[in-house]
């Protein structure tokens, strides 16, 4: 997998995802969203950072839809959102988001592994903060 930046979109898998979330008809938006966050957070052996990549990305497009959530502004983001649409998420959305952004995070975590290994971990742990910030604030 390719990894050009530490944003949310910033490697072939999100950038993939980003694109399969764009092309889906619009009322198969929410559960492509969900889908993805739920294989994650329920992921109990070492998660692929694969999976994580694509997690993120759909968290970050949650968070983004949240009243001060952080904009989408990465061209590799899906276009409908980039372009000033929205989606219409379930409120159960951001809940889910922080249980699969907290199994990225964990320790049996290949995105992690990655992250250390870079030397960037704090870094990239950090450019989640916004997106778990939106996402924690309506969870509760």
């Amino acid at each position: 997998m390719g990894t050009w930046d530490i944003g949310p979109f910033d490697n072939d898998r999100a950038a993939d995802w980003s694109g399969e979330l764009h092309d889906a008809a619009p009322t198969d938006r929410a559960g492509i969203i969900e889908r993805t966050l739920r294989d994650v957070a329920a992921e109990t052996g070492y998660l692929d950072g694969y999976f994580a990549s694509g997690a993120i990305a759909a968290a970050a497009v949650v968070a983004s839809q949240l009243p001060g959530g952080p904009k989408i502004e990465s061209a590799y983001a899906p276009d409908f959102l980039t372009g000033g649409g929205t989606l219409a998420l379930p409120g159960h959305l951001p809940a889910l988001a922080v249980r699969a952004l907290d199994r990225i995070v964990a320790d049996d975590s290949e995105w992690k592994d990655l992250w250390a290994d870079s030397g960037a971990l704090d870094k990239a742990v950090a450019e989640l903060g916004p997106i778990r910030a939106a996402l924690t604030g309506a969870a509760r």
